[in-house]
């Protein structure tokens, strides 16, 4: 079975993570906070940041695609509502996948651990803001 996926959804919520992220990452919120743990030097060149932000695009799509699978999967397996199913199958797949691999990496890599933390929680919500919006707008069943 190939899982029904709405792409305005996953159009949606790939413009969602951009959005979260600079909300996030701004420095009034946690973006003084991470440059500092991260040695992010935030004044430099705005040219610099081009290709982080292509793939940060490219990235999140992919993110966005492979949960509207995993819930449309989810839903046909459990049933229920499409909306919870999205946000529990986001919130699992974000402890098992991004949570755990960050918290793994991180501490062989020496990272401090408010870093790990401002890192994974940003991926929280990003991933339940996607949810939400695949969430609200399921696919076409046809």
């Amino acid at each position: 079975m190939v899982p029904e996926i709405n792409y305005w959804a996953v159009l949606l919520a790939t413009l969602s993570s951009m959005i979260v992220g600079s909300v996030w990452y701004a420095p009034p919120v946690f973006g003084t906070r991470w440059s500092k743990l991260a040695n992010v030097d935030m004044d430099r060149p705005p040219a610099t940041a081009v290709m982080p932000i292509v793939t940060t695009v490219l990235v999140s799509f992919v993110t966005s695609w492979v949960l509207a699978g995993a819930a449309a999967i989810a839903w046909h397996f459990y049933g229920g509502s499409f909306f919870w199913g999205t946000i529990v199958t986001a919130v699992l797949l974000w402890a098992g996948f991004t949570a755990a691999r960050f918290i793994t990496h991180d501490a062989f890599e020496g990272r401090p651990t408010a870093l790990t933390t401002v890192n994974i929680a940003h991926e929280l919500v990003t991933v339940v803001v996607m949810a939400v919006l695949i969430g609200v707008w399921p696919p076409a069943l046809g």
